[in-house]
Protein backbone atom coordinates (compact mmCIF):
# COMPACT_ATOMS: atom_id res chain seq x y z
CA UNK A 1 0.00 0.00 0.00
CA UNK A 2 1.07 3.61 -0.99
CA UNK A 3 1.08 5.74 1.83
CA UNK A 4 0.72 9.52 0.38
CA UNK A 5 0.57 11.68 2.68
CA UNK A 6 -0.24 11.54 6.64
CA UNK A 7 -3.69 11.15 6.59
CA UNK A 8 -3.15 7.56 4.92
CA UNK A 9 -0.80 6.85 7.00
CA UNK A 10 -2.67 7.43 10.20
CA UNK A 11 -5.52 5.55 8.98
CA UNK A 12 -3.83 2.84 8.01
CA UNK A 13 -2.29 2.77 11.93
CA UNK A 14 -6.08 3.01 12.91
CA UNK A 15 -6.91 0.18 11.43
CA UNK A 16 -3.83 -2.08 12.56
CA UNK A 17 -5.43 -0.38 16.71
CA UNK A 18 -8.73 -1.98 15.21
CA UNK A 19 -7.38 -5.34 15.10
CA UNK A 20 -6.65 -5.20 18.84
CA UNK A 21 -10.22 -4.38 20.02
CA UNK A 22 -10.98 -7.40 21.28
CA UNK A 23 -7.74 -8.10 22.99
CA UNK A 24 -5.80 -5.35 24.08
CA UNK A 25 -7.88 -4.40 27.47
CA UNK A 26 -6.82 -3.02 29.97
CA UNK A 27 -4.34 -1.46 27.84
CA UNK A 28 -5.36 0.98 24.95
CA UNK A 29 -6.01 -0.25 21.40
CA UNK A 30 -2.78 1.32 19.41
CA UNK A 31 -1.77 0.92 16.28
CA UNK A 32 1.60 2.00 14.66
CA UNK A 33 3.26 1.67 10.81
CA UNK A 34 6.35 3.06 9.59
CA UNK A 35 7.04 4.31 6.71
CA UNK A 36 9.54 5.72 4.20
CA UNK A 37 9.10 6.74 0.95
CA UNK A 38 5.64 6.21 0.65
CA UNK A 39 6.10 2.43 1.79
CA UNK A 40 5.24 0.58 4.81
CA UNK A 41 8.25 -1.07 6.21
CA UNK A 42 6.81 -2.22 9.45
CA UNK A 43 3.81 -2.35 11.50
CA UNK A 44 2.37 -3.64 15.10
CA UNK A 45 -0.72 -3.51 17.39
CA UNK A 46 -0.28 -3.48 20.47
CA UNK A 47 -1.15 -7.12 21.84
CA UNK A 48 -2.39 -8.32 25.33
CA UNK A 49 -1.32 -7.03 28.78
CA UNK A 50 2.05 -7.53 29.56
CA UNK A 51 3.29 -8.26 26.04
CA UNK A 52 4.62 -5.95 23.26
CA UNK A 53 2.95 -2.26 22.67
CA UNK A 54 2.37 -1.64 18.95
CA UNK A 55 5.28 0.87 18.36
CA UNK A 56 7.82 -3.00 19.46
CA UNK A 57 6.08 -4.69 17.19
CA UNK A 58 6.22 -2.52 14.55
CA UNK A 59 9.50 -2.39 14.78
CA UNK A 60 10.14 -5.88 14.91
CA UNK A 61 8.10 -6.45 12.40
CA UNK A 62 10.71 -4.24 9.84
CA UNK A 63 13.56 -5.74 11.32
CA UNK A 64 11.85 -9.15 10.44
CA UNK A 65 11.43 -7.57 6.91
CA UNK A 66 15.17 -6.37 6.52
CA UNK A 67 14.33 -2.75 6.28
CA UNK A 68 16.27 0.01 8.34
CA UNK A 69 14.03 2.58 10.33
CA UNK A 70 16.62 4.93 10.93
CA UNK A 71 15.03 8.52 9.78
CA UNK A 72 11.49 7.16 8.69
CA UNK A 73 8.02 8.37 10.11
CA UNK A 74 6.31 6.46 13.00
CA UNK A 75 2.22 6.69 12.78
CA UNK A 76 0.79 5.67 16.12
CA UNK A 77 -2.57 5.86 17.09
CA UNK A 78 -1.37 7.11 20.65
CA UNK A 79 1.28 9.33 22.28
CA UNK A 80 3.94 6.68 22.86
CA UNK A 81 4.19 5.35 26.30
CA UNK A 82 7.58 6.95 28.66
CA UNK A 83 6.76 5.07 31.82
CA UNK A 84 7.68 1.34 32.87
CA UNK A 85 4.67 -0.56 33.59
CA UNK A 86 4.37 -4.21 32.42
CA UNK A 87 7.01 -3.17 29.30
CA UNK A 88 9.50 -0.60 29.13
CA UNK A 89 8.85 3.00 28.04
CA UNK A 90 8.21 2.83 23.63
CA UNK A 91 9.36 6.28 23.58
CA UNK A 92 12.64 4.95 24.14
CA UNK A 93 12.96 2.48 22.14
CA UNK A 94 12.37 4.91 19.13
CA UNK A 95 15.19 7.13 19.76
CA UNK A 96 17.03 3.74 19.96
CA UNK A 97 15.56 2.95 16.40
CA UNK A 98 16.77 6.51 15.34
CA UNK A 99 13.26 7.59 14.39
CA UNK A 100 13.41 10.98 12.26
CA UNK A 101 9.69 11.97 12.99
CA UNK A 102 6.84 10.05 14.74
CA UNK A 103 3.12 11.75 14.28
CA UNK A 104 0.38 10.89 16.82
CA UNK A 105 -3.07 11.14 16.65
CA UNK A 106 -3.74 11.83 20.58
CA UNK A 107 -1.84 12.67 23.74
CA UNK A 108 -2.38 10.01 26.20
CA UNK A 109 -4.42 10.72 28.73
CA UNK A 110 -2.41 8.46 31.40
CA UNK A 111 -1.15 11.16 33.98
CA UNK A 112 2.15 9.03 33.78
CA UNK A 113 2.75 10.21 30.04
CA UNK A 114 0.21 12.92 29.33
CA UNK A 115 2.88 14.64 26.83
CA UNK A 116 6.21 13.23 28.00
CA UNK A 117 6.64 10.91 25.88
CA UNK A 118 6.12 12.63 22.21
CA UNK A 119 8.42 15.74 24.77
CA UNK A 120 10.97 12.86 24.92
CA UNK A 121 11.22 12.07 20.94
CA UNK A 122 11.44 15.84 20.65
CA UNK A 123 14.35 16.27 22.78
CA UNK A 124 16.35 13.39 20.88
CA UNK A 125 15.89 15.01 17.67
CA UNK A 126 12.97 13.89 16.52
CA UNK A 127 10.24 15.78 14.97
CA UNK A 128 6.64 15.35 16.74
CA UNK A 129 3.37 16.22 15.89
CA UNK A 130 -0.21 15.27 17.38
CA UNK A 131 -3.88 15.92 16.97
CA UNK A 132 -3.97 13.67 12.76
CA UNK A 133 -7.48 12.11 13.51
CA UNK A 134 -7.50 12.50 16.91
CA UNK A 135 -11.18 11.87 16.87
CA UNK A 136 -11.10 7.98 15.28
CA UNK A 137 -8.38 7.34 17.67
CA UNK A 138 -10.56 8.21 20.60
CA UNK A 139 -13.34 6.07 19.63
CA UNK A 140 -11.16 3.36 19.25
CA UNK A 141 -10.50 4.14 22.83
CA UNK A 142 -13.30 5.90 24.40
CA UNK A 143 -13.06 3.40 27.68
CA UNK A 144 -9.32 4.22 28.51
CA UNK A 145 -9.93 7.96 28.42
CA UNK A 146 -12.74 7.59 30.34
CA UNK A 147 -11.17 5.83 32.47
CA UNK A 148 -7.81 7.99 33.19
CA UNK A 149 -9.75 11.01 32.78
CA UNK A 150 -12.57 10.34 35.50
CA UNK A 151 -11.40 7.05 37.19
CA UNK A 152 -14.97 5.33 35.60
CA UNK A 153 -15.27 2.86 32.77
CA UNK A 154 -16.89 4.08 30.07
CA UNK A 155 -21.22 2.97 30.48
CA UNK A 156 -22.61 1.86 27.15
CA UNK A 157 -26.66 0.16 27.43
CA UNK A 158 -27.06 -2.39 25.02
CA UNK A 159 -30.84 -3.11 24.67
CA UNK A 160 -32.89 -4.61 21.55
CA UNK A 161 -36.69 -3.72 21.37
CA UNK A 162 -39.45 -3.20 18.91
CA UNK A 163 -40.24 0.00 17.41
CA UNK A 164 -42.77 0.58 19.83
CA UNK A 165 -39.76 0.29 22.93
CA UNK A 166 -40.75 -3.06 23.96
CA UNK A 167 -38.21 -5.86 25.04
CA UNK A 168 -40.30 -8.80 25.95
CA UNK A 169 -43.42 -10.46 26.22
CA UNK A 170 -45.19 -10.27 30.02
CA UNK A 171 -44.47 -13.68 29.92
CA UNK A 172 -40.72 -13.00 29.68
CA UNK A 173 -40.73 -14.79 26.01
CA UNK A 174 -38.03 -11.82 23.79
CA UNK A 175 -35.94 -14.47 21.79
CA UNK A 176 -35.73 -12.70 19.07
CA UNK A 177 -37.19 -9.69 18.49
CA UNK A 178 -34.33 -8.60 16.48
CA UNK A 179 -32.73 -10.75 13.48
CA UNK A 180 -29.55 -12.56 13.59
CA UNK A 181 -27.50 -9.44 11.62
CA UNK A 182 -28.03 -7.62 14.85
CA UNK A 183 -27.08 -10.13 17.18
CA UNK A 184 -24.06 -10.65 16.33
CA UNK A 185 -23.21 -7.30 15.40
CA UNK A 186 -24.53 -7.14 19.54
CA UNK A 187 -21.68 -9.91 20.44
CA UNK A 188 -19.23 -7.90 18.72
CA UNK A 189 -19.96 -4.99 21.09
CA UNK A 190 -19.52 -7.25 23.59
CA UNK A 191 -16.33 -8.44 22.30
CA UNK A 192 -14.52 -4.92 22.66
CA UNK A 193 -15.75 -4.61 26.25
CA UNK A 194 -13.92 -5.47 29.25
CA UNK A 195 -17.22 -6.46 31.06
CA UNK A 196 -20.69 -7.38 31.01
CA UNK A 197 -22.98 -6.16 33.57
CA UNK A 198 -26.45 -8.19 34.16
CA UNK A 199 -28.69 -7.96 37.20
CA UNK A 200 -30.30 -11.08 39.38
CA UNK A 201 -33.79 -10.58 37.66
CA UNK A 202 -32.08 -11.02 34.18
CA UNK A 203 -29.86 -14.00 35.78
CA UNK A 204 -33.18 -15.80 36.99
CA UNK A 205 -35.38 -15.27 34.74
CA UNK A 206 -33.12 -15.90 31.36
CA UNK A 207 -30.25 -18.10 32.51
CA UNK A 208 -27.99 -16.39 30.37
CA UNK A 209 -24.54 -17.40 29.28
CA UNK A 210 -23.59 -13.43 29.15
CA UNK A 211 -20.53 -14.63 27.01
CA UNK A 212 -19.21 -13.57 22.94
CA UNK A 213 -20.39 -16.37 20.96
CA UNK A 214 -21.02 -14.46 17.39
CA UNK A 215 -18.29 -13.45 16.65
CA UNK A 216 -14.48 -14.88 16.91
CA UNK A 217 -12.56 -13.16 19.80
CA UNK A 218 -9.46 -14.03 21.84
CA UNK A 219 -10.15 -13.24 25.31
CA UNK A 220 -14.21 -13.46 26.92
CA UNK A 221 -15.12 -10.30 28.59
CA UNK A 222 -15.37 -10.21 33.14
CA UNK A 223 -19.05 -10.62 33.36
CA UNK A 224 -20.52 -8.77 36.50
CA UNK A 225 -24.06 -9.68 38.30
CA UNK A 226 -25.51 -6.81 40.30
CA UNK A 227 -27.45 -9.08 43.29
CA UNK A 228 -28.17 -6.93 46.14
CA UNK A 229 -28.45 -10.20 48.41
CA UNK A 230 -26.81 -12.51 46.90
CA UNK A 231 -29.30 -14.73 45.93
CA UNK A 232 -27.64 -16.26 42.51
CA UNK A 233 -27.89 -20.25 42.01
CA UNK A 234 -24.27 -21.30 42.25
CA UNK A 235 -25.48 -23.33 38.97
CA UNK A 236 -26.21 -20.49 37.00
CA UNK A 237 -24.81 -20.32 33.37
CA UNK A 238 -23.11 -16.82 34.12
CA UNK A 239 -20.93 -18.54 36.48
CA UNK A 240 -19.77 -21.22 34.37
CA UNK A 241 -15.82 -20.90 33.74
CA UNK A 242 -15.04 -18.90 36.85
CA UNK A 243 -14.03 -15.61 37.11
CA UNK A 244 -17.81 -14.05 37.42
CA UNK A 245 -18.05 -10.96 39.70
CA UNK A 246 -21.05 -10.83 42.03
CA UNK A 247 -21.86 -7.26 43.22
CA UNK A 248 -23.61 -7.34 46.78
CA UNK A 249 -24.79 -4.69 49.18
CA UNK A 250 -25.86 -7.13 51.86
CA UNK A 251 -23.72 -10.11 53.39
CA UNK A 252 -24.29 -13.63 53.82
CA UNK A 253 -21.34 -15.83 54.38
CA UNK A 254 -23.22 -19.51 54.10
CA UNK A 255 -24.12 -17.95 50.50
CA UNK A 256 -20.46 -16.16 49.82
CA UNK A 257 -18.56 -19.15 50.79
CA UNK A 258 -20.91 -21.51 47.54
CA UNK A 259 -20.58 -18.11 45.40
CA UNK A 260 -17.01 -18.56 45.93
CA UNK A 261 -16.87 -22.51 45.75
CA UNK A 262 -18.44 -22.02 42.11
CA UNK A 263 -15.40 -19.59 41.06
CA UNK A 264 -17.01 -16.33 41.53
CA UNK A 265 -15.78 -13.58 43.19
CA UNK A 266 -17.95 -11.01 45.80
CA UNK A 267 -17.60 -7.14 45.58
CA UNK A 268 -19.29 -6.47 48.93
CA UNK A 269 -20.36 -2.51 48.82
CA UNK A 270 -22.57 -2.52 52.02
CA UNK A 271 -25.50 0.24 52.09
CA UNK A 272 -28.34 1.13 54.61
CA UNK A 273 -30.97 0.21 51.99
CA UNK A 274 -29.82 -3.22 51.50
CA UNK A 275 -29.12 -1.95 47.60
CA UNK A 276 -25.98 -1.95 45.77
CA UNK A 277 -24.82 1.69 45.31
CA UNK A 278 -24.19 1.96 41.80
CA UNK A 279 -22.20 5.35 41.08
CA UNK A 280 -19.80 3.84 44.53
CA UNK A 281 -19.89 0.32 41.72
CA UNK A 282 -18.73 2.24 38.56
CA UNK A 283 -16.05 3.86 40.73
CA UNK A 284 -15.09 0.39 41.84
CA UNK A 285 -14.67 -1.07 38.57
CA UNK A 286 -13.03 1.78 37.39
CA UNK A 287 -10.32 1.03 40.01
CA UNK A 288 -10.78 -2.03 38.97
CA UNK A 289 -9.21 -1.28 35.14
CA UNK A 290 -12.78 -1.25 33.26
CA UNK A 291 -12.31 0.85 30.67
CA UNK A 292 -15.75 -0.12 29.03
CA UNK A 293 -18.45 -1.83 30.59
CA UNK A 294 -21.29 -3.44 28.17
CA UNK A 295 -24.90 -3.27 30.33
CA UNK A 296 -27.16 -5.61 29.07
CA UNK A 297 -30.37 -6.13 31.71
CA UNK A 298 -33.77 -5.60 32.57
CA UNK A 299 -35.88 -2.77 32.66
CA UNK A 300 -35.35 -2.27 36.51
CA UNK A 301 -31.82 -2.26 36.40
CA UNK A 302 -31.39 -0.16 33.46
CA UNK A 303 -33.98 2.41 35.01
CA UNK A 304 -32.21 2.36 38.23
CA UNK A 305 -28.69 3.00 36.08
CA UNK A 306 -30.10 5.53 34.30
CA UNK A 307 -31.50 7.43 37.45
CA UNK A 308 -27.98 7.16 38.72
CA UNK A 309 -26.32 8.64 36.00
CA UNK A 310 -24.15 5.87 35.74
CA UNK A 311 -24.98 5.10 31.89
CA UNK A 312 -22.97 7.09 28.92
CA UNK A 313 -24.35 6.05 25.72
CA UNK A 314 -27.34 3.54 25.07
CA UNK A 315 -26.71 1.06 21.99
CA UNK A 316 -30.32 0.27 20.97
CA UNK A 317 -31.22 -1.89 18.51
CA UNK A 318 -34.88 -1.31 17.18
CA UNK A 319 -36.88 -3.87 15.04
CA UNK A 320 -39.03 -3.06 12.61
CA UNK A 321 -41.93 -4.57 14.82
CA UNK A 322 -44.57 -3.44 17.22
CA UNK A 323 -45.49 -5.86 20.35
CA UNK A 324 -48.02 -3.84 21.95
CA UNK A 325 -48.35 -4.22 25.77
CA UNK A 326 -44.85 -5.40 27.19
CA UNK A 327 -42.11 -4.72 28.81
CA UNK A 328 -40.35 -1.70 28.23
CA UNK A 329 -36.85 -1.05 28.05
CA UNK A 330 -35.92 1.29 30.78
CA UNK A 331 -38.13 1.31 34.04
CA UNK A 332 -38.34 5.16 35.10
CA UNK A 333 -40.84 7.10 36.98
CA UNK A 334 -43.19 9.27 35.53
CA UNK A 335 -42.86 12.48 34.51
CA UNK A 336 -45.04 15.54 35.27
CA UNK A 337 -43.10 18.03 32.96
CA UNK A 338 -41.19 17.38 30.04
CA UNK A 339 -38.47 19.55 31.27
CA UNK A 340 -37.63 16.73 33.49
CA UNK A 341 -36.76 14.39 30.50
CA UNK A 342 -33.03 12.76 29.99
CA UNK A 343 -31.41 14.16 27.11
CA UNK A 344 -29.43 12.67 24.75
CA UNK A 345 -27.89 13.03 21.14
CA UNK A 346 -27.61 10.38 18.68
CA UNK A 347 -23.67 9.88 17.42
CA UNK A 348 -24.61 7.09 14.95
CA UNK A 349 -27.66 5.49 12.97
CA UNK A 350 -27.14 2.61 10.88
CA UNK A 351 -29.37 -0.22 9.58
CA UNK A 352 -27.87 -3.45 10.66
CA UNK A 353 -29.85 -6.38 8.28
CA UNK A 354 -33.46 -5.48 8.89
CA UNK A 355 -32.79 -3.85 12.04
CA UNK A 356 -31.85 -0.24 12.99
CA UNK A 357 -28.92 0.12 14.98
CA UNK A 358 -28.83 3.59 17.26
CA UNK A 359 -25.93 4.65 19.17
CA UNK A 360 -27.37 8.19 21.67
CA UNK A 361 -25.09 9.53 24.37
CA UNK A 362 -25.32 11.83 27.21
CA UNK A 363 -22.88 14.48 27.88
CA UNK A 364 -19.66 13.47 26.19
CA UNK A 365 -16.50 13.19 27.97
Amino acid sequence: MEIRDDTDGMRLALAWAAKGLFSTSPNPHIGCVIVRDGQVIGAGVTQAAGSDHAEIQALKDAQARGHDVRGATAYVTLEPCNHFGRTPPCSDALVRAGLGRVVAAMEDPNPLVAGQGMAKLAAAGIAVSTGLLAEQAYELNIGFFSRMRRGLPWVRMKTAASLDGMTALHNNQSQWITGPEARADGHAWRARACAILTGIGTVKADDPQLNVRGVETPRQPRRIVVDSRLDIDPSARVLAGGGSWIVAAVPHPEKEAALRAAGAEIIMLPNPAGKVDLPELMRELGRRQINELHVEAGGKLNGSLLREGCVDELLVYLAPTLLGDAQGMFALPALTSLDQQMRLKFHEVQQVGSDLRILARFNPL
